[in-house]
């Protein structure tokens, strides 16, 4: 099994903190940041960056819906990591300054991948899927932030 990384970044007109909060405030904003790949969202625990347990499912394909439970962790200042009770999935949230008044987010996701064909065509495809899907997460976080 090799390892699958999906990577999107963006520059928010938005100062670092800003941005991170509104990431980790996942009982409120992350909630309508979601586009529609996202659906049975449920705040499990907490809802405010480090220990909160949240749901969703996340349909990257027509066929392909993962069940996800993430346990949220905050392991360095502007940083929130996803681990997900159900599988490999790893998602890493980086918010940093990048000049007056801006910010960049970047997020990224690790995985396991299968073997075989199969695999190969995760480790190809998987990546610019979950690539677009969070550029459309990011984008609604630009337009929330920026108001």
């Amino acid at each position: 099994m090799a390892q699958v990384e999906a990577t999107t970044e963006r520059i928010i007109a938005a100062d670092a903190e800003t941005v991170f909060d509104a990431l980790a405030d996942y009982t409120g904003t992350r909630g309508k940041l979601l586009p529609e790949h996202f659906s049975e969202y449920e705040v499990r625990e907490g809802g405010d960056g480090e220990g909160t347990l949240v749901h969703w499912k996340l349909q990257a394909t027509s066929k392909r819906v993962r069940d996800c439970l993430l346990e949220v962790t905050e392991p360095t200042d502007g940083e929130l990591v996803e681990k997900d009770r159900n599988s490999s999935m790893v998602t890493t949230w980086r918010v940093t300054p990048a000049g007056e008044g801006k910010s960049k987010a970047v997020v990224t996701t690790v995985w396991n991948g299968a073997g075989g064909i199969g695999g190969f065509f995760e480790r190809t495809f998987a990546p610019k899927g979950l690539g677009r899907i969070y550029d459309s997460v990011l984008e609604n976080l630009a337009t929330e932030v920026e108001r």
